[in-house]
């Protein structure tokens, strides 16, 4: 985890503590790495309730009510797949806000108009859901490590 992360998923911390919310993740391409780099930070249990791991499209629809027919029509990796997961987590949690991943981390599973490194990322509070979609470029542990950067310092802006 680099310090760069670790300072990211602290500011988080403080902004939650100060709302008193807790948040919950929604991961499918980082498998729980925002969840670690969360709970590496010593008293996350104030503001951290879960994260759900939902890897394949059935745990998508199953854990966190991503309808199937989105997933068919949009397919997993699209910020409509993206908001459903974030707006999923924070239904089926104790959270007030949640962050959600799905991409291409690579090598292979690029299809086309997704080349690998395409992720979408989803932030979701009450009735605000807010989407995007990236391309990054390196290897697998590269697409993995600047998505979760990039998902903590989304709900960063995203709470503040």
């Amino acid at each position: 985890m680099t310090n760069d992360i670790l300072d990211i998923a602290t500011r988080v911390g403080k902004a939650l503590e100060a709302k008193g919310w807790l948040m919950a993740t929604a991961e499918s391409c980082t498998g729980g790495g925002v969840s670690y780099a969360i709970t590496e930070i010593p008293g996350s249990g104030d503001w951290f309730d879960c994260g759900f791991v939902t890897y394949s499209n059935a745990a998508k629809t199953e854990m966190l009510d991503v309808p199937a027919a989105v997933i068919a029509q949009f397919g997993a990796v699209s910020e409509e797949v993206a908001a459903a997961m974030a707006e999923g987590a924070v239904a089926n949690s104790n959270a007030h806000v949640a962050i959600s991943t799905t991409g291409i981390a690579g090598p292979t599973g690029a299809v086309p108009g997704k080349p690998v490194g395409t992720v979408c990322f989803g932030w979701s509070k009450g009735d605000t859901t807010y989407t995007e979609r990236l391309v990054f470029k390196g290897d697998r542990h590269e697409v993995r490590t600047q998505t979760i950067a990039h998902a903590l310092s989304g709900l960063l802006r995203f709470i503040e």
